[in-house]
């Protein structure tokens, strides 16, 4: 079949067919602007594509103050860096870092999520940045949840990014994995300040997962 469809274009294309595929000249229209972007920011080797796609999707939709965009990968082991600072506007990724999920998501992976008190499991989808705060984990940034029943009770959690010693990945050494919190996004203590006072006030932050159910329930990548 192949063969015989081949013919039919020889047949009709006669004078040097070629397909887009391998044409040197193929025009950037061909590709949506999502995969313009992630080219001409050159993440093909550190983002996962569908992650990225998520993420654009909402920061496109939902206004927020600066064009910071933090995407949290949980489809990677905590082993790899999978907490990614892009600057929206300059087109360029500022950090890429550690971070912990709660302790009743998984082991190495987070494969269990939730928006309960007291669940302890790190929630899905899209955050704002507010204000920090100095607690009992040290600087923090408070976040608040955009979608009803998935994370819009990370307050009442006090779901917020600190650092943590458990998230240096030093940690992976001794335990194979870095150690996990209560459902914070925690960070390796070095990076804490920088990315904090980065993606303060009022930033999107995207928390991915390759989640049939919250990619069918986000009401926000539904909207889009």
């Amino acid at each position: 079949m192949q063969r015989f469809f081949l013919y039919i274009l020889l047949v009709l294309f006669p004078a040097g067919f070629q397909s887009p595929e391998v044409s040197d000249a193929s025009p950037k229209e061909l590709f949506p602007p999502s995969v313009q972007l992630y080219q001409e920011m050159q993440l093909g080797d550190i983002i996962n594509f569908d992650a990225f796609e998520q993420a654009l999707l909402g920061y496109e939709q939902i206004n927020s103050p600066k064009e910071i965009l933090t995407l949290i990968d949980f489809s990677k082991p905590s082993t790899e860096e999978r907490l990614y600072v892009l600057d929206m506007k300059q087109k360029k990724m500022l950090y890429s870092s550690h971070v912990s999920h709660g302790q009743n998501s998984g082991s190495n992976y987070a494969t269990s999520f939730s928006n309960d008190i007291g669940s302890h499991k790190s929630s899905l989808g899209f955050f704002m940045t507010e204000g920090t705060y100095t607690g009992r984990n040290g600087y923090s940034l408070v976040l608040e949840g955009l979608e009803k029943d998935i994370n819009d009770k990370a307050k009442e959690r006090a779901i917020v990014i600190h650092g943590a010693s458990y998230s240096n990945p030093s940690f992976i050494s001794s335990m194979g994995r870095l150690g996990r919190s209560h459902g914070c996004p925690a960070l390796p203590a070095s990076l804490t300040q920088p990315i904090i006072n980065t993606i303060k006030g009022g930033s999107l932050l995207f928390i991915y997962a390759n989640n049939p159910d919250y990619t069918k329930n986000s009401p926000i990548l539904r909207a889009g």
